[in-house]
């Protein structure tokens, strides 16, 4: 085709979109703009985006840009790393934890997203009759919490807080389940743990909170993408983060009717969810140097406990725009 014959046919597709009128032609020139019709493949867990799948309005949001909306669901943030490094998804959601070690294994993962901090969402636990009064009186006692995940860290600057050292931790390493079991058994101490299974050992176990993450660390939950998709689609990243906010923010004056909503998610009775709910703090916004300095604290306490096989720079994961 020549030149000539290529403006001719932009040119007339242009009209095309301009006859269209109102919405439509709005949605025509922006596709025109943008090229071929692009994609969005959002991975996520049983949560907050799964409200923002339910309401439609990404899918509106995006139509305008003639960017199409694929929904993906895993059980964990780490899967969801998995896929992303495969390039099976586009973004994500996830703890603290699981982009320090995804980065450490050289994904290319470009963080674009973070929730406020929400430290009162995960604490050390004991039985409701322990003798154990305070963060001291671990020392060598028997402390269950899942490897490598984001209580993991808080547990060891906890600890560095209270004047014991990370050896006088009696670490048993257990996924949420079967530290469940072995907390409502007594073969363990201490369960350092995140709602909603906190919550849920609280109420049904007549659990009780030693301390939690307030004053120690954050605890943010992160949205991520791919360093290439990210740097392509800045577009798409910012309208992601304001309408996953937007969803944060109806969470935040909307208590009970998000705690029925997330009990029907997480099949969870809904008295669980309140006492999660209630506690959780809401707001989603776009990734700074500062929120980017906080995990790196993190990188580096994961990399001094051998966590993680090579120090990382945060910074090198960081979105286009940072500021």
């Amino acid at each position: 085709m020549t030149t000539s014959a290529k403006h001719t046919l932009t040119r007339r597709r242009l009209l095309q979109g301009v006859a269209l009128g109102g919405t439509a032609s709005v949605t025509g020139f922006a596709a025109i703009a943008q090229g071929a019709r692009r994609e969005l493949r959002v991975g996520h867990q049983k949560g907050y985006l799964s409200l923002l799948k339910g309401r439609g309005t990404l899918e509106q949001r995006l139509a305008p840009l003639g960017v199409s909306v694929k929904w993906t669901e895993f059980t964990a943030g780490p899967v969801q790393l998995e896929a992303l490094n495969v390039g099976s998804i586009d973004f994500g959601d996830v703890g603290e934890a699981p982009p320090i070690f995804a980065q450490a294994a050289g994904a290319p993962l470009a963080y674009v997203g973070a929730t406020v901090p929400r430290p009162a969402s995960e604490a050390v636990l004991v039985p409701g009759n322990s003798a154990i009064k305070s963060v001291a009186d671990l020392k060598g006692r028997r402390v269950a919490l899942n490897k490598g995940s984001n209580v993991h860290y808080f547990i060891a600057r906890l600890a560095e807080k209270h004047g014991l050292a990370y050896a006088d931790l009696n670490l048993v390493y257990l996924a949420p389940a079967d530290a469940r079991a072995a907390f409502e058994k007594g073969s363990i101490d201490a369960w350092v743990i995140w709602d909603p299974f906190l919550a849920a050992a609280e109420v049904g176990l007549g659990g009780r909170v030693l301390a939690d993450a307030t004053g120690v660390v954050g605890n943010r939950a992160y949205y991520f993408s791919s360093l290439d998709y990210a740097s392509r689609n800045v577009d798409v990243t910012r309208i992601l983060v304001e309408e996953i906010d937007k969803i944060d923010r109806w969470g935040a004056a909307n208590r009970e009717a998000l705690a029925t909503e997330l009990s029907g998610l997480w099949g969870i009775p809904k008295p669980v969810v309140d006492v999660s709910t209630r506690r959780t703090q809401f707001g989603t916004g776009p990734i700074t140097k500062a929120i980017l300095a906080e995990q790196q604290q993190i990188a580096d306490t994961f990399f001094a406990l051998k966590l993680i096989p090579r120090k990382i720079n945060v910074l090198e994961a960081a979105a286009p725009g940072l500021a």
